[in-house]
């Protein structure tokens, strides 16, 4: 909303955040609500459909944030290692492009996952290990040869966030390295900009990786990685862009107090008897 309603911050780099922030929004709410329920209920019980579900939209807003944080990094690449050509190459079109791709890639790569989930034959256990519904602890109750599973999981999601990690790591090493022959103030932005896009990603990557590329090891530590990347991750997001961002600090800040303004201009002023 800041963003939106905020002329000067309609750029690239703030349009291609407000979309993060969307997803991160999206994100968070797709399994809290009945996390929550659950704490409060004896029998915590959910339906197949529901299930799927919740496998559907995780793997939608997690195919989407991966390309989107990418477009993010090459963004950034554009921006300081090309910047005479950056507003030519990052026009509207562009970055509609790039948000438009993002949700395309999370759409196929969801519907590649629940393309062969609902058609496995589920005949025994029925109990999941967690707190919402993920693939690779659905696809454990299978009456399937695991390691056939395990090498799609493997293939699917684990080599891609991986080789999406590498790709965005390399990325902003070579613009670490061109920012070295910038002025100090010029750097300094570049680099607080540029750590708070590598924090996102390493608190994103870090625990997807983790949890599929060894997709059927149970461990305890998997139960607290999957709450971080599917609630505080998308929860933490906003805050690091912000408070390391001073245009939106001071957009944020002219916000509430133009808004605090606004509710003294209305408040009704009752004469002192």
């Amino acid at each position: 909303l800041t963003v939106l309603s905020t002329p000067h911050l309609h750029s690239p780099m703030y349009f291609l955040l407000s979309n993060l922030s969307l997803i991160d929004m999206c994100l968070s709410s797709f399994a809290t609500p009945k996390m929550i329920m659950d704490f409060f209920a004896e029998r915590k019980t959910i339906s197949f459909e529901g299930c799927i579900s919740q496998i559907f939209f995780l793997y939608l807003f997690t195919g989407t944030e991966i390309v989107l944080l990418i477009s993010m990094s090459f963004d950034r690449y554009i921006a300081i290692c090309k910047p005479l050509h950056y507003s030519t190459i990052m026009s509207q079109r562009v970055c509609a492009g790039l948000v438009v791709t993002s949700w395309t890639v999370g759409f196929l790569h969801t519907m590649s996952q629940l393309a062969f989930t609902l058609y496995l034959p589920f005949c025994g256990p029925n109990v999941v290990d967690s707190f919402f519904c993920d693939l690779p602890l659905v696809i454990q109750l299978a009456c399937i040869d695991m390691y056939v599973l395990g090498i799609f999981m493997i293939s699917t999601s684990g080599v891609i966030g991986l080789i999406s990690f590498l790709l965005l790591l390399t990325s902003y090493v070579i613009v670490l390295v061109t920012i070295k022959d910038h002025s100090s103030t010029g750097t300094s932005k570049a680099l607080s900009t540029c750590t708070a896009h590598f924090m996102v990603v390493l608190m994103f990557f870090g625990p997807c990786i983790f949890i599929y590329v060894w997709p059927f090891t149970n461990f305890l530590v998997d139960k607290v990685l999957s709450v971080f990347y599917t609630i505080f991750t998308p929860f933490l997001n906003p805050l690091i862009y912000t408070l390391r961002n001073q245009e939106v600090k001071t957009a944020v800040k002219k916000k509430l107090s133009n808004q605090n303004l606004n509710l003294g201009k209305t408040t009704p002023r009752y004469p002192v008897q």
